[in-house]
Order: structure tokens, then sequence, then C-alpha cells
């Protein structure tokens, strides 16, 4: 079952202990398209500029990413600039150059109206609930959002998590979301907000998942999921976004949806956010077959004895 997914396609420059690079293939879009593309068709809609070659375009086509919702416009792609020498779960922002995504307005082509699963990355909440309105036949709606968007249109952002079936976001920004410190308690009062589920990002330490009452099935208790102890970590830029796709792509397989397929998919994005941070920008996940996913997941049910 084919997926949109509406978000930034970007070009970024990367300082880590590992190294520096400049211009790599990046964006919140970018990384979840090629995620989920080891599980199912994704349909990509972005906006571009001048600078996007064929080369670029070949990469998302190579995986089966279909294109055609990608806008072109006149000027240069969106750019970002990170460091993480002092902490490799934070980046310290050197720029952001948004460029034509400054003006970006989703258009979804009218073949990916027959959609079933629908991601909305990282972008303002009003064209995110434009975008839903828009795709009222889907089977299940992703959502992510910020700490921007959350202190700067909170009275938006409300109105979005009505129309999402599933949000995820890290820790702080589902405190700073419920305005509660205590993180069950906050995670609660976001389900109430509209989300059926609230998948909560903890880095480097897994995954929660919570649930509202009746929602994929019966009871309200969380589920956690580790993630992998990595032996080195090059880039940590695009692993929530390499995560949501590994979750929503393993969703979009698979013929029902209830409370143990979702907690089943957590590992599959915990699995995808763990190859995407071993190489700078989104090169490992464009190199990546699907033995080498399932062998991962495999140690993540040794590790946590997942049936």
């Amino acid at each position: 079952m084919s997926i949109v997914v509406v978000g930034s396609v970007a070009f970024d420059d990367i300082t880590s202990p590992s190294g520096t690079v400049k211009g790599v293939l990046g964006g919140a879009a970018t990384y979840f398209a090629l995620a989920a593309s080891y599980f199912a068709p994704v349909r990509l809609v972005a906006v571009v500029g001048d600078d996007f070659g064929a080369e670029h375009e070949a990469i998302l086509k190579k995986h089966g990413i279909d294109t055609c919702g990608i806008e072109r416009a006149p000027g240069k792609t969106f750019r970002w600039g990170g460091t993480y020498i002092d902490n490799l779960n934070e980046a310290k922002t050197d720029f952001t150059d948004l460029n034509v995504f400054e003006k970006f307005s989703p258009q979804i082509p009218k073949a990916y109206e027959d959609s079933e699963f629908l991601f909305l990355a990282n972008i303002q909440p009003t064209l995110q609930a434009n975008v839903r309105r828009r795709m009222n036949g889907v089977r299940l709606t992703g959502c992510d959002t910020m700490n921007y968007w959350i202190q700067r249109t909170r009275t938006e952002l409300a109105e979005t998590l009505k129309l999402v079936n599933v949000l995820l976001i890290n820790d702080t920004e589902t405190k700073m979301l419920a305005n509660e410190k205590n993180l069950p308690r906050a995670a609660h009062k976001v389900l109430a907000m509209g989300p059926q589920a609230l998948v909560v990002k903890h880095g480097e330490y897994g995954a929660t998942i919570f649930f509202r009452e009746g929602a994929f099935g019966i009871g309200r208790h969380p589920f956690r999921a580790p993630t992998l102890p990595l032996e080195e970590v090059k880039d940590p830029t695009g692993a929530g976004d390499s995560f949501a796709g590994g979750f929503m792509g393993y969703l979009a397989a698979q013929e029902e949806l209830n409370r143990e397929v979702l907690k089943r998919a957590l590992f599959y994005g915990g699995v995808m956010g763990s190859f995407a941070v071993e190489e700078f920008g989104t090169t490992r996940l464009q190199q990546l077959t699907r033995e080498e996913i399932d062998a991962r997941f495999q140690i993540f049910r040794e590790l946590t004895h997942l049936e």
C-alpha cells in the first residue's frame, strides 16, 4: 500500500567527530522516503530548486520513490548546516537557508489520492492540516512536529492533531506540547488532543508508544522498544525521520493495524534509524538491502526477546 510523505528535501552541511561533509542530500522527507521505500511504495511531495539535479532525483527513483509530487521552483533548494561536536544527541545549527522551501505550498497530484497512508513531516501545521483534509480517504496518517511550531503556532497545531492517527515526537516536545513535566501524564494529555497513538522518541534510548483508550485495541498500557547499541555514530541527522520511515513503512505493508503491529513497527523504526546514523547524510539508507534490515531486526528480537 502506498505512502505519501509531505516535507522537505534539502542539502546539508554536517560536522561531527567523524568529519565534515558539504551539500549532502538530506531533508526530513528524503530520509523518510528512503527508509520507508524498503517496505512499501512511497510517493514524495516536496519542493526543490534549480540545484536539484537529475543525479539527485535518480537516487530517489532507484528506490522506487515516485517523484511526480516534487515541485521545481526557481532558486536554491533548502539548505541546512549543523555541528555535533559537543553532543551527538543535539546539533548546533550553523545556518538555515529556507530558499524555495520558504513558500512551499504542498500540491497533491491526482494520482496520489488513492494512497492509503500519509505522513506529514515537519512543516507548518496549517500546511499539514490542508494536506490531510485533501487526503481524506487515507487509512492512517502519521505526523511529526517540533518545538518551533509548538511554541509559535500552538492553535494551528491543535487543529492538525485532531486529524492525525499517530504523532511521532521526542520527550522534550511531548512535555512542551502538554505543558507537563511527567512524561506518562504528558503523553495522555497529548492523546486527548486527537491522536490515537503517540510515539515518543528517546534518541539513543529507544522509543515508547502510548495508546489512547480503545484505540487499535483494548487498554492504554504503553510499550517501550530499545535502540541498538552502536560502536560509532557518524551523523545523527535524520535519525528520527528514518525511524518514522521504518515505522510507517512497516505499517503500510500490513493487512491489519492493531497494537501488536504498531509495537513491532517501533522495532523497524529503530532498525532504520540505526542504519541512518552509520554514514553522513542519507548515504547508508541509499545502500541498504532488505536482507540487512531483516538481519538487524533479528538482533533487536534477540535483545528484547520479542516474539
